[in-house]
């Protein structure tokens, strides 16, 4: 089995950005027992339709123009990561992410290991 090449804890979130992360009835059940709410409160506080899916609510984010609801800005980090949908535990689908890629590029080419390039 091949080893990831990638590492999340030295990433900004990029991926948290995605503007539809959807999310199946069983990821808002999961959501909900992790913060200990009914599965109804979960999906009317977190989620919303857009384009016929259910997917994840944003919040503004300073280094991008939103971020998952879940996102924690201040630490770049998943609040519940423990329970996060199923799109976010199989991303980036491989042992490379190329959000990951991009971001050892920029910080190589800047000369700063805490680069972070923004979408703003």
């Amino acid at each position: 089995m091949k080893k990831n090449q990638y590492d999340c804890s030295k990433c900004p979130g990029y991926c948290c950005t995605y503007d539809h992360i959807e999310v199946s009835q069983y990821d808002i059940k999961r959501l909900a027992k992790h913060l200990n709410v009914t599965p109804e409160v979960a999906e009317k506080r977190y989620t919303k339709v857009d384009e016929g899916k259910v997917v994840l609510r944003h919040h503004a984010d300073e280094s991008f123009t939103s971020a998952c609801i879940f996102f924690n800005s201040e630490h770049r980090r998943c609040s519940v990561y423990e329970a996060r949908p199923h799109p976010c535990r199989t991303y980036p689908y491989g042992t490379k992410c190329g959000y990951f890629e991009f971001l050892k590029f920029e910080r190589e080419h800047q000369g700063d290991d805490e680069y972070v390039a923004t979408t703003r």
